[in-house]
């Protein structure tokens, strides 16, 4: 099990992952952080970037603020920073 520590900005033009930010990956989403949405859309887009499921995601802290910690099921610690830092090209 990998666990992220993720910083969102919600509200973006692009969904996107951006990279490293300290300790912590920086990733953009589109969608307002209202009702969830943007937890929402944070998980797809780790889904999509870790190439699993979003299932295997939880947000196990900061459920309503920028900085989040994610954990992620079946993937190893190395091999999730190393997908996503990809994803940002």
């Amino acid at each position: 099990m990998a666990t992220l520590v993720i910083k969102v900005v919600p509200g973006a033009k692009k969904t996107r992952v951006v990279g490293r930010y300290g300790n912590a990956i920086k990733v953009q989403v589109g969608a307002p952080p209202e009702d969830g949405k943007a937890n929402r859309a944070v998980l797809e887009l780790l889904a999509a970037a870790l190439g699993v499921k979003p299932q295997q995601l939880s947000i196990t802290r900061g459920q309503t603020q920028p900085w989040k910690t994610v954990e992620v099921a079946g993937v190893d610690q190395a091999v999730a920073e190393a997908r996503l830092l990809a994803a940002a090209g």
